[in-house]
């Protein structure tokens, strides 16, 4: 977004011609100042909404439909219910917001079509060796400069396209942490203003692609064990294509070392198994001061309801399977994981509501495992949700610990592994896999991505496992759906450098041929020194959050790591052709 657009959309949110209410109107007389009641609420609407960063450019969009005061009323009466009743009856609060939410238009992205012209070669070999070398030293130099590889969060206040007034209500409804619905109802609230304001230009402008640019001026820096298993495979990924230095090759060791302790040891807490037993699994957060936020941002995550973070079941399979790969043999990755996550598993008609939250209904739950784990103290603030790729990691998981957890040989694990197949199964058959709706993290592009590097581990396996774990070819069913996707729509469409990321991954781990991939190489090489001092690229959402709002979580460092990784791929096939 160039300088004159942004400084035109600030002016034009500046001398908005107001025609009703504005979110000040409603919310000061309510929430700036009070005694009694949830001190939270107010808080969160003192730091996230009524700060003077946001109120210059909100304080002139007025909602119309507020003139009438019974509907202005009912809103005030609903956020004073949240504020001073004990036991709020949340469905109730939430209606006159959802009703609200569902004026406001929001949609995903919709590329142009971008035809590849077929007389432009690809670029060759040692182009793409000096952008792997190139993303491996940004993520080397970050590594030593900060002492890991630091993750970005970004929110985007005009929210997610799929969480409208029927979602508000699942979420505030389901969501276990008061703190979590203050927010939640708060930043959806104010979504209605932003959306109908000329502000919306400067918050939410277009850019090209799929996966969004985080460009938000305030992004809070942390670690988690999530990001440091990825940043483990990609360093692994670059030790594989042999064009490290010995300096490089040693710094990436002492990193992979450093960062699958994190994961393993900082990050492990033990939690409750549905058998009774204990189990040690990957916190999404470990205690301060590990996430390494500054003071500043701990208190804001403090304030705006973020306090409680509990175990999930993706870090807890990605960074055991990073682990692995890495050539690990802490006593934790003996845990047959599978044994605990059938406890977390949807079975249909009977335990379904394990799902609390419910915003990609769309699709069938049977066989899928739930997000959240319950911590010793049976904490889950974010109530529970099920996604299809931290499905695909669980199955990968499982694939790369196939013999040490004997899944063949104990029946209950291969049901478990067999039930996530027609999950799976399902999903793509039906086409929802495409659907952003469907997906609770991630994009469908990365979907399509993660399919390939959990085919990838499934073929690694002897044809003897493979056809015990999927004897209805399923994968090779849902390989075909995933590359006619990336194909025909992905790359056929205009791409930004992760977008192009995405699609090698995808491409390389699924067989396509080294043809295919000639214009996700262009896209990147094109792209290459957009990140300026920041890296090789820009930063670009990695997966996100779309309660309370939409939060973005990526960085540069993120970037070149799934750039590095598909460009090896790429490389790889490349060389096998010739």
């Amino acid at each position: 977004m160039t300088f004159h657009r942004i400084a035109g959309a600030a002016y034009r949110a500046l001398t908005a011609a107001k025609d009703g209410p504005s979110l000040y109107d409603v919310c000061d007389p309510l929430l700036l100042k009070y005694a009694g009641g949830d001190p939270h609420l107010g808080k969160f609407y003192r730091t996230a909404l009524g700060n003077p960063a946001l109120r210059p450019l909100l304080r002139r969009t007025g909602l119309a439909e507020l003139r009438d005061e019974p509907r202005l009323h009912r809103l005030r009466e609903a956020l004073g219910q949240a504020r001073d009743h004990a036991e709020p009856d949340w469905a109730a609060i939430g209606a006159p917001v959802a009703d609200l939410l569902d004026t406001i238009e929001l949609a995903h992205p919709r590329p142009p079509a971008e035809p590849f012209p077929a007389s432009a070669p690809a670029p060759d070999i040692p182009q793409i060796e000096s952008v792997i070398r190139g993303c491996a030293a940004h993520l080397l130099k970050s590594f030593r400069r900060n002492g890991f590889i630091p993750t970005y969060a970004a929110f985007n206040l005009i929210g997610d396209a799929d969480l409208r007034g029927r979602e508000l209500l699942m979420a505030l409804t389901g969501l276990n942490s008061r703190g979590y619905k203050n927010s939640t109802l708060l930043f959806n609230l104010a979504r209605v203003f932003i959306a109908r304001s000329p502000a919306r230009a400067l918050i939410n402008p277009p850019w090209r692609g799929i996966a969004e640019p985080m460009w938000e001026p305030m992004q809070i820096r942390h670690r988690s064990a999530y990001y440091d298993a990825f940043f483990t495979e990609a360093l692994l990924s670059f030790a594989e294509t042999g064009l490290a230095s010995p300096d490089e090759a040693a710094a990436s060791r002492r990193a992979i070392s450093d960062m699958v302790d994190f994961c393993l040891t900082t990050s492990a807490e033990d939690v409750p198994s549905h058998d009774g037993a204990t189990v040690r699994v990957i916190t999404a957060l470990a205690p301060l001061p590990h996430p390494r936020f500054s003071k500043f941002f701990a208190q804001i995550k403090q304030d705006l309801g973020f306090g409680i973070y509990v175990p999930d079941c993706d870090t807890t399979a990605c960074s055991f399977s990073a682990a692995t790969q890495a050539g690990s043999t802490d006593p934790i990755l003996d845990q047959p994981l599978l044994d605990f996550y059938a406890g977390y598993q949807v079975a249909e008609g009977v335990n379904e509501p394990k799902v609390t939250v419910p915003l990609n209904d769309n699709i069938d739950y049977e066989g899928g495992v739930v997000t959240w784990i319950d911590n010793l103290k049976g904490e889950r603030p974010f109530g529970n949700d099920l996604d299809p790729t931290l499905n695909l990691d669980i199955l990968e998981v499982s694939f790369r610990n196939f013999s040490r957890w004997k899944v063949c040989e104990t029946p209950a694990r291969l049901q478990t592994v067999h039930r996530i197949i027609g999950f799976q199964k399902r999903l793509v058959l039906s086409g929802a896999f495409t659907n952003p709706r469907s997906h609770i993290y991630y994009l469908p592009e990365l979907y399509c991505a993660y399919f390939g590097r959990c085919y990838a581990a499934f073929i690694a396996l002897p044809r003897a496992a493979q056809a015990a774990l999927d004897p209805d070819g399923t994968f090779e069913i849902i390989r075909t759906r995933v590359l006619a996707y990336v194909q025909t729509e992905l790359i056929a469409h205009e791409m930004n450098a992760f977008d192009a990321a995405l699609a090698l991954i995808a491409l390389g781990h699924l067989g396509a041929s080294p043809a295919a991939f000639a214009p996700a190489l262009h896209c990147i090489v094109r792209s290459l020194g957009e990140g300026g001092r920041h890296g090789p690229f820009k930063a670009y959402e990695w997966n996100k959050m779309k309660t309370p709002t939409r939060i973005l979580v990526g960085g540069p460092e993120v970037t070149s790591a799934f750039v590095l990784m598909g460009l090896a791929l790429a490389r790889r096939a490349m060389m096998a052709g010739k």
